[in-house]
C-alpha cells in the first residue's frame, strides 16, 4: 500500500432548523434543475454531432443565472451547481468508457436529493460545520470521531425518502493500514437458506430482514395504495410511513453486511467469493425478493473495498465453474443435481453438505488461480469447466 492515506466519507445525521431545511431544500431544487438543463444541452448538442464538456456547461449556467426566468439560482450557493456539473461530465466520461448507460434526466420525486459543498463553501472548526448561506452551524450528530487532526475535503448533505436528513464529511483517514499478514484463507458460498457458508463448515444464518417486517410493510402500503394521488399531505404522511419502513430494513441489512466483512477480512488473508450475476438472477420472480433481501451484491461490494484497504484479496471464481456438483474429495463432477437437493453422496463414498462442498470448491479454485497468476478477465470455456477472476486491490471510498 501506498504512503498516501485512504480517503473516507463519514456520515452523520443532523437535525436542521426550519430556515435550515428551506435553505438546503431550494439547493436540492437548484442543483436538479441545473443538473437537467445542462444534460439537456449536451444531448442536443449530441443530436447535432457536437460535444459540449464541463466549461462549456459552466459557461451556460452563468448565462441562465442572468435571466429573468433563472435568476433564483443565485438564491443558493454557486458550488453544490459547479459541482453537479461535475458529476454530469463524470457520468458522461463513464458513458464514452462503456461502463454505465447514458445519463438520466433527475426527478423530483424519484430522485437522490443531494448537494455537495467543497472546501470554500462550508466552515469547520471547533467540531462545529457550517455551510454556505447559512449563519448557524449543523445540529450534527456526532457518533464516531473524525480522524484527529484531519478536516474533511468535500462534504455532501442529502435527505433520504424517509425524511432524515445527512452530512458525509470526506476526509483522509490514517488509521487505515494493511493489517498484519494471516495464512488464512477461506471460500464464501453465499445463499438463501444460509446467507453464508464458509469452507470451514460454518453457517451463517440469513436475517431475512425484509420478511420480519413484512406485514407492517405491506399495511403501509395498502394504506398508501388507498390515498388520492397527487401531493396532498395524507399521502405525503403514508408515503413517508412506507419509506420509514424501508429505511428500517435497510439499516439492518447494511449493519449486518458491515459486521460480517469485516470479521472476514480481519481473519483472512485470503477470501474466495463466487462471481455472480445477481442483475439477472433478479428476474426470477419466485426468488427475485429473497435474493434482493440478502444483498449478494452489496456484500460483494464492502468486501472488495475493504480487503483493498487493509491488505487482503479477493478471488471472484467464475459464474459457470460447477462449485456445487463437483466432489472436493475426489474431484468427480455429478452430471445432474437440483437446488432442492442439500446433501449428496459421491461415488467415492464421500457424504457432502451442498453448501460446505461448494465453499470448498471455491476456495480450492481460488488458491489455483492465486497461485497460477489468472487474468483478471473471467474465462467462459476452460478445460473441466473451471475458471477464476482474481481481483487486484484498488482504493474506494465507502
Amino acid at each position: 500500500m501506498t504512503t498516501n492515506h485512504v480517503k473516507r466519507a463519514f456520515k452523520y445525521r443532523f437535525h436542521p432548523t426550519h430556515a435550515q431545511a428551506a435553505e438546503l431544500s431550494r439547493t436540492f431544487g437548484c442543483v436538479r434543475k441545473v443538473y437537467n438543463l445542462a444534460l439537456a444541452a449536451r444531448t442536443e448538442a449530441w443530436a447535432r454531432q457536437e460535444r459540449v464538456n464541463y466549461n462549456q456547461t459552466s459557461g451556460m449556467l452563468t448565462a441562465w443565472k442572468k435571466t429573468g426566468e433563472l435568476a433564483y439560482l443565485n438564491d443558493v450557493s454557486s458550488v453544490p451547481l459547479q459541482q453537479t456539473l461535475r458529476h454530469l461530465q463524470a457520468a458522461f466520461t463513464n458513458f464514452f468508457a462503456r461502463r454505465v448507460k447514458y445519463p438520466r434526466f433527475k426527478s423530483r420525486k424519484k430522485s437522490r436529493k443531494s448537494a455537495e459543498y467543497t472546501s470554500s463553501a462550508f466552515r469547520f472548526r471547533d467540531g462545529k460545520l457550517t455551510l454556505a448561506k447559512m449563519t448557524e452551524p449543523l445540529a450534527v450528530v456526532w457518533s464516531r470521531p473524525l480522524p484527529e487532526g484531519m478536516a474533511p475535503s468535500t462534504v455532501t448533505v442529502s435527505q433520504d425518502a424517509a425524511a432524515r436528513w445527512f452530512v458525509s464529511l470526506l476526509c483522509e483517514d490514517p488509521s487505515v493500514q494493511p493489517l498484519p499478514a494471516t495464512g488464512q484463507a477461506v471460500g464464501v458460498d453465499v445463499g438463501l437458506d444460509h446467507l453464508l457458508t464458509l469452507s470451514t463448515g460454518e453457517k451463517i444464518a440469513n436475517p431475512r430482514h425484509e420478511r420480519r417486517d413484512r406485514t407492517r410493510l405491506a399495511k403501509a402500503q395498502r394504506n398508501l395504495a388507498r390515498k388520492a394521488r397527487g401531493d396532498g399531505a395524507n399521502r405525503r404522511k403514508a408515503r413517508l410511513k412506507v419509506a420509514k419502513i424501508h429505511a428500517r430494513i435497510a439499516d439492518r441489512r447494511r449493519d449486518t453486511l458491515h459486521k460480517l466483512t469485516t470479521r472476514l477480512v480481519r481473519e483472512n488473508q485470503t477470501i474466495v467469493i463466487e462471481d455472480l450475476t445477481v442483475r439477472n438472477m433478479v428476474k426470477n420472480r419466485t426468488l427475485a425478493r429473497a435474493i434482493s433481501d440478502a444483498a449478494w451484491a452489496q456484500f460483494r461490494g464492502l468486501l472488495e473495498y475493504k480487503a483493498a484497504w487493509y491488505g487482503r484479496e479477493v478471488i471472484a471464481v467464475d459464474r459457470f465453474f460447477p462449485s456445487s456438483k463437483l466432489c472436493s474429495h475426489c474431484g468427480i463432477l455429478q452430471e445432474k443435481l437440483p437446488l432442492s437437493v442439500r446433501t449428496w453422496t459421491c461415488d467415492c463414498a464421500t457424504t457432502h453438505d451442498r453448501d460446505v462442498n461448494a465453499a470448498k470448491n471455491l476456495l480450492a479454485a481460488g488458491l489455483a488461480v492465486s497461485a497460477c497468476g489468472a487474468g483478471v478477465r473471467p474465462q467462459r470455456r476452460t478445460p473441466g469447466g473451471q475458471s477464476a477472476t482474481k481481483h487486484e486491490p484498488s482504493q474506494r471510498e465507502p
